[in-house]
C-alpha cells in the first residue's frame, strides 16, 4: 500500500513556508514542461510535507499562464497522495466576509484558455467530478480551523473565472444569482487534473474582498485586498502546521475512491493507445498500468 504524502499548493501571498525545517528542493521537469516553482520538501514536527508556489516565487505567473498540468504531474512524480490548495478569493455572500476561510466542495468552471486534461492525443478518460474534493480532507480542515478559532464556512461553490481582471458588476451579480459562494481564478483546472492524477484534493479559499456585486463595496480595492491577504497568510501557516500534525495520525482514506479512479475512467482500449501519448503519460498512468496489467493484454 502506498504511503500517504501531503502537499500544499500556495496561492496569492503564500510563496514560501518559513515554518519548514530540513528543507530539500526538488527541481523537477514534467512531460508538460516546468512547474510554477521548485517543489519544497521540509519537516513540520518531524513529518515531511511538500510545498508548491502556484504563481511562482514573487508572484510572477498570472492565473491563465500557470502550467497546471506540469504542477500536478510533478507532484505525482513525488508520489503525493493528497493536495491542500490554499487560495485567495472574493466573496459572493454577505456572511462570508474578508478573513473567512471557506472549505470548498463544488466548482463552476468559467475558464476559457486552459488545458484541462492530461488525456488527449489517442488516450481518452472521463473522470467523475460530481464530488470534486475529498470529504475526509474537508472534515479534517474544518476541525483544524475550528481548533484555531479561524472563522470558516464548511462547504461552498467556487466560481472559477479566467482573469486576470476582476469581475464586472454584471458578472459578479450573475455569479451571485447562481448561488456561488466565492470567486477565484486558479482552482480550475487544478482540481480536475488532480482527480485525473488520482490525487485527493481539498480547497481552502481565503476571502480577501466582496468582489464587485455589493453596493457597499462596488469595486475590489487592491490595497485592502493585499492587507487582508497578508493577515490570511499568517493564519494559513498556523493551519498548515496543525493540519500536518493531524494528517499523519493514521487517517482512514479507504472510503475515498480517488486513488483508483482511472480504473473506471479510461475508455480507450490499450491496443488502440497512441504510444507517444502513453510515454508522455507514464507518470499519470503508472499505477493504472501496473494494477490492470494493461501492457500484457
Amino acid at each position: 500500500m502506498q504511503k500517504n504524502k501531503l502537499a500544499f499548493i500556495g496561492g496569492s501571498g503564500i510563496y514560501n513556508l518559513d515554518i519548514l525545517k530540513d528543507i530539500v528542493e526538488h527541481d523537477i521537469i514534467s512531460s508538460f514542461g516546468k512547474p510554477s516553482s521548485k517543489i519544497i520538501e521540509g519537516k513540520i514536527n518531524g513529518n515531511s510535507i511538500f510545498f508548491l508556489s502556484r504563481h511562482g516565487i514573487g508572484h510572477q505567473i498570472s492565473p491563465s499562464e500557470i502550467n497546471y498540468r506540469a504542477n500536478i504531474e510533478c507532484l505525482k512524480q513525488l508520489e503525493i497522495t493528497d493536495i491542500i490548495s490554499l487560495s485567495a478569493v472574493g466573496s459572493l455572500k454577505n456572511d462570508l466576509d474578508p478573513g473567512t476561510f471557506v472549505i470548498i466542495d463544488q466548482f463552476i468552471d468559467r475558464t476559457i484558455n486552459r488545458k484541462k486534461t492530461f488525456f488527449e492525443n489517442g488516450i481518452v478518460a472521463h473522470v467523475p467530478m460530481a464530488n470534486p474534493v475529498c470529504k475526509i480532507l474537508m472534515d479534517l480542515s474544518k476541525n483544524i480551523l475550528q481548533s484555531l478559532n479561524i472563522k470558516n464556512s464548511y462547504g461552498g461553490t467556487y466560481l472559477a473565472m479566467e482573469g486576470p481582471q476582476f469581475s464586472s458588476k454584471a458578472e459578479s451579480l450573475l455569479y451571485k444569482s447562481w448561488n456561488c459562494d466565492v470567486i477565484g481564478m486558479t482552482n480550475i483546472p487544478e482540481a480536475k487534473l488532480a482527480r485525473e492524477a488520482e490525487i485527493r484534493y481539498a480547497s481552502i479559499s481565503m476571502v480577501t474582498d466582496f468582489d464587485s456585486w455589493s453596493m457597499e463595496h462596488e469595486e475590489v480595492d487592491l490595497q485592502i485586498l493585499l492587507e487582508t491577504m497578508h493577515k490570511n497568510v499568517q493564519k494559513s501557516k498556523n493551519f498548515i502546521e496543525n493540519f500536518s500534525d493531524k494528517y499523519f495520525s493514521n487517517i482512514d482514506f479507504s472510503s475515498d475512491t480517488t486513488s483508483k479512479i482511472l480504473d473506471t475512467s479510461v475508455v480507450t482500449q490499450y491496443e488502440n493507445w497512441n504510444r507517444d501519448t502513453e510515454i508522455k503519460l507514464s507518470n499519470i498512468l503508472k499505477r493504472f498500468i501496473k494494477d490492470n496489467n494493461v501492457s500484457k493484454k
